[in-house]
């Protein structure tokens, strides 16, 4: 079978299609817990944002730092009509939403937020998507999220993993501190998650 050109039309049309089976109807428990003690001006990056009820959920809580970013404009469009809902009297000076593709982006960022980004790339990407990540992180960065421990039976996208295929992947340029069973994942998830946090080595 030939392999899906997962391009910008391809994830265009699934989101103009509401063929999203992956999102979820609240924003990930872990991801927003883990940042609660974390500096509100704090640059936080979310690729592969979609509608992203995640970065909503961080600026309710006061941060004022976020980039959103997606290869696809029906979902960035629909992201920043979302936020203007959910979030009146935010200060968007520094929230931005981009639009296209993730590995020609530019910028240095404290936090990297990884909720079904990941998943959504051709496993043959995945030590370009480290190497990306490393890039972009500051010199005291964090790569933190939320992976898959399973495979799927059908073909992807998502695409699955195991913990020691992420490990030896993640290890050649960060310091993993921790990547265990996700302990608080929403119900149709639990059990199949694990929760990551990487710190950028940095090398002489």
């Amino acid at each position: 079978m030939a392999e899906k050109e997962l391009d910008q039309s391809f994830w265009d049309n699934r989101y103009i299609g509401r063929d999203t089976p992956w999102a979820l109807n609240c924003a990930t428990p872990a991801l927003t817990e883990y940042m609660e003690d974390k500096k509100r001006d704090s640059s936080i990056l979310i690729p592969g944002a979609g509608t992203s009820l995640e970065g909503i959920e961080l600026l309710r809580m006061g941060f004022t730092n976020i980039t959103f970013c997606d290869i696809s404009p029906s979902a960035i469009a629909e992201a920043k009509t979302k936020v203007t809902e959910a979030c009146s009297g935010v200060d968007f000076g520094n929230i931005k939403f981009i639009e296209g593709d993730f590995f020609a982006l530019e910028g240095s960022y404290d936090y990297i937020m990884e909720q079904t980004f990941f998943c959504a790339l051709p496993i043959k990407m995945r030590n370009d998507y480290v190497e990306k990540m490393y890039r972009l992180l500051k010199k005291n960065g964090t790569l933190f999220g939320v992976l898959f421990r399973t495979e799927f039976e059908r073909e992807g996208p998502p695409f699955g993993g195991h913990i020691d295929e992420y490990k030896s992947l993640f290890s050649n340029f960060f310091y993993i501190k921790e990547i265990s069973i996700c302990t608080n994942s929403v119900p149709p998830r639990a059990g199949n998650e694990l929760f990551f946090i990487c710190k950028k080595i940095v090398k002489e």
